[in-house]
Parts: structure tokens; sequence; C-alpha cells
């Protein structure tokens, strides 16, 4: 089968900072150019992203609209592009140089595949390196209770700057609510790897960029922000799940993909507002189960005894301690010598994952209203 040509799709708002690399990195790629074209949806910048882009052009086509999220960046360049796959890039993020042929050829090889994703690099404010890759479960589809557990652990390898899908697939999976300001690339996703096969590629292929502007990972403690990525939870949980019945997708199943969405936004919730001590319990087991489904009865036992803190602390205190442990590296080291290992064995070459440490999809990134 003949490689497919591809659009490279670039979401960006406020990137002056970051907007040439990801670009240069486009450009540098080892796909013909004849086979690609570059697109870039700039979501009401307020800088000299659109500038900076101009510099590119015609190599690089330029599309400008008013500031709407995510959701809204999506739907005004997808219907763009005119490849039959399209390869999502955030504007603070970076490829590298052979992202774009080991996609096409995957694609090529399997026409039963609707969307591809692999593996990440995850560069820190300090310039700490932090590799995330699959080892086992690379194909799956999202349409069955199994298939839906081994996409919620795998999620994290499909966000934005690491899925390419079929221009088919997105056609079929219509308009994103634009009430996604963030997360929009979920809800893609999501009902991608639902209506077709996904395949996960065992290679570093995405530069993910962490700084002071991303909305899904925060460095600092952000009630605005931290409001902003609840609503965009739970919308997206409802989103999915009106959407997961129109295609048909059995109950359980949607249980399987929406709930934990849903807790996550819970979490956030209890964070912000408070609540019952039972809910942060029932919260946080849910978040933890999913995650660690067949980990060992000694860890689990270990998880629960952790979690009887969440019976008599008030769910917004307790969350505030949790976010204070976070960042303490005293804390860090015992819990590293003394509690059991959290790593996941699917995924390898990972930096140690703290308690607490968000495993959701890397999505929703670019802070854009």
């Amino acid at each position: 089968m003949a490689r497919p040509n591809v659009t490279v799709l670039i979401d960006t708002y406020n990137h002056e900072r970051f907007i040439e690399e990801a670009l240069v990195s486009v450009l540098e790629q080892d796909l013909p150019v004849s086979d690609r074209e570059i697109l870039v949806v700039d979501d009401g910048s307020t800088d000299r992203t659109p500038e900076i882009v101009r510099k590119f052009e015609p190599r690089v086509r330029l599309l400008r609209k008013s500031n709407g999220g995510q959701a809204s960046a999506f739907n005004a360049g997808i219907p763009e592009a005119r490849g039959e796959i399209v390869a999502f890039l955030d504007g603070d993020d970076w490829w590298a140089r052979n992202k774009l042929t080991r996609v096409a050829e995957a694609m090529a090889d399997d026409s039963s595949v609707g969307i591809i994703g692999h593996g990440i690099i995850m560069v820190h404010r300090d310039g700490r390196e932090q590799t995330e890759i699959l080892r086992e479960g690379f194909r799956f589809q999202a349409n069955t209770v199994e298939g839906a557990h081994l996409f919620r652990l795998r999620k994290s390898l499909l966000g934005t700057s690491r899925m390419t899908i079929r221009a088919g697939l997105l056609r079929r999976i219509g308009p994103i609510p634009e009430t996604l300001t963030i997360q929009a690339d979920e809800y893609v996703f999501t009902l991608a790897a639902v209506l077709a096969e996904a395949r996960i590629l065992p290679e570093l292929l995405t530069y993910y960029r962490l700084h002071d502007s991303n909305a899904f990972q925060m460095s600092t403690y952000s009630p605005a922000r931290i409001r902003v990525k609840q609503r965009a939870l739970a919308a997206l949980a409802n989103e999915l799940a009106v959407q997961l019945d129109r295609h048909d997708v059995g109950i359980e199943t949607r249980h399987a993909i929406t709930d934990v969405i849903q807790a996550e936004a819970d979490q956030l919730r209890l964070g912000l507002e408070g609540g019952t001590p039972i809910e942060t319990l029932r919260t946080e087991w849910a978040i933890y189960d999913v995650h660690n489904k067949h980990a060992s009865s000694i860890v689990r036992a270990f998880k629960r005894l952790t979690l009887l803190s969440t019976l008599v602390l008030p769910p917004r205190f307790y969350y505030r301690v949790r976010s204070h442990l976070a960042g303490n590296r005293f804390y860090h080291a015992l819990r590293s010598r003394f509690g059991p290992n959290l790593s996941r064995p699917h995924v390898a070459n990972e930096s140690p994952l703290t308690e607490g440490t968000p495993r959701s999809a890397l999505g929703g990134k670019s802070q854009r209203t």
C-alpha cells in the first residue's frame, strides 16, 4: 500500500517562545515535502506568534481565528486538511525527525488502523527529561470492556502531539463540542479508538514541553485554572457519554471509558469546593483502581491504608496536604524507600512516578482563554 499524504495540523495560542522550534521540527522531517502539507491554526494569539509563522510561508499555511479554545481550533483546521491522514502538534511541542515517516508507514501497513500514537519525552522546565514508551499491548480498540481497559492505560500516548488519525475517521467523528476549550484532543482520540483500531508505536517521537502556561499540567496552584480544567473534564465525560451511546457502545464499555474522567473532575471539584470524606474516598479509589487493577495485594493494601486519611480530613484540606507532599523531596525519598513500587508494567523507560502524579492523558495543554 502506498504511503498516504499527511496534513500536519498545528494548533497554537501565544506560543511566540516555542512556535519556531515546532515548525522547524516539522520542516526538517525526513518525509518528502511532496507528501505533506503544514497548516497552522492560530487561535487568536495576541503576541508575535502569527508574525513568526508567516516567516515560513508559503511552506506553511496560516489560518487565523478569534480565540475560542482547542476544540474550535481543531474545528477550524480539520476541514482545511487535504491529506489522507492528519498528524496533530501543539505549538509548544516538537517532533523527532523521523516522526512523520514512521506514522505514515504504520498507516500504510494496515488499513484497519485508524489512529496512531507513540512514546513521548516530557521536557520539564529545568531541562530534565522523562520518557514514556509502551512495552506491550500495542494494538487495541476501545469498543469493548477489555479494549476500554487497555485504552485507559495507554491514552497518554495518544494526546495532541502524538495522535495521527485518518481524515475519513475525523469526518466520521464530526465537529468537536466547543465547550472543550481544553481536552478536545481526548474527545477526538477516544472516539477514534472506539470507532477504529488504535496502534501505539514503541518509539519516542514527540518532545512534550512542560511550561508555566500549561493548562492541564500545572506547576503552581491556580484555583482559576484548576476550575477551567475541572469544567473541561466534566464536559468531556458528558460529551463522550452522549457520543458513545450514539455509536451503540455498550453501557459497561461507556462506563469503563467515562467514569474515570468524571472521577478526575470530581477530584478537582472536591479540592476546590469541598464535599464529604466518603466522596473523597470513592473518588480516589476509583482513579487508583483504573491504573492499578492488577497490582499485587500488598500494593493495594498499602493504598487502602493511605486512603484512611480521606475519612478524617476534610476534602479541601486533604488535597492541600497531598499537593504539599507532592513537592516535598524528603517525602519522596521515604516513599521511594519504604513504599511499594508504583511503576506501570506496560510502560518502559519512565522516570519514577510519585503518588498523586496524574496518569491521565497529557492533553489540553495550551492555556487558550
